[in-house]
């Protein structure tokens, strides 16, 4: 169906990946793998389709080189462009009556309900990715108008790793959307 899709005119396919990790991915009972996202990368690209991945990088089982091995892959499959930068930031929100609460090691790192949030606050084992979160947070939120690659150079330098992607000159950018609202230092207007 991507022929299809790229015929009728379709820009590109949004796809929630969430992780690169199965273990990640089965806990999320996503039903898809690393391999599989992969594919979907090289079946868009063969379709001329831009695939848009979305992303839930930082959750209980996420580690620091787990995080610096998303940031490789995006940079190995060329994807840096195509990602949000703010995908790269999120937090896995855990909601009352989630079925992620049943799981031993989510009761273990989640706290009290907070109706303020509507979310079971959760604190990773290693305060190190929690720190790390919170500067790349911090980085996305302070780099809303800069180019993609600009910031994930800086991401990929709080993760450890060099990114390898150089934008070729003259090379178009994939279609996106704007989507400043995740990163407001201001409420929206109500319309």
């Amino acid at each position: 169906m991507l022929p299809v899709l790229r015929e009728t005119g379709c820009l590109f396919v949004t796809s929630a990946v969430e992780s690169i990790d199965d273990t990640v991915l089965e806990h999320l009972r996503k039903g898809h793998t690393r391999a599989g996202f992969v594919r979907a990368v090289s079946l868009c690209r063969d379709a001329g389709l831009t695939l848009a991945p979305t992303f839930v990088p930082f959750t209980p089982w996420t580690t620091r080189e787990g995080y610096a091995e998303l940031i490789e892959l995006l940079d190995t499959l060329d994807l840096i462009d195509h990602v949000a930068p703010i995908q790269l930031a999120i937090r896995l929100l855990i909601t009352a009556g989630s079925p992620l609460l049943e799981l031993p090691d989510i009761r273990r790192a989640v706290s009290e309900f907070d109706p303020a949030s509507l979310t079971c606050p959760w604190v990773h084992a290693d305060p190190a990715v929690d720190a790390l979160q919170q500067q790349v947070m911090t980085l996305v939120a302070g780099s809303a108008h800069a180019p993609r690659l600009q910031t994930f150079r800086g991401i990929a330098a709080l993760a450890g790793t060099e990114p390898r992607a150089r934008r070729p000159f003259g090379r178009l950018l994939p279609p996106t959307l704007s989507e400043p609202w995740y990163c407001c230092a201001e409420p929206l207007e109500t319309f």
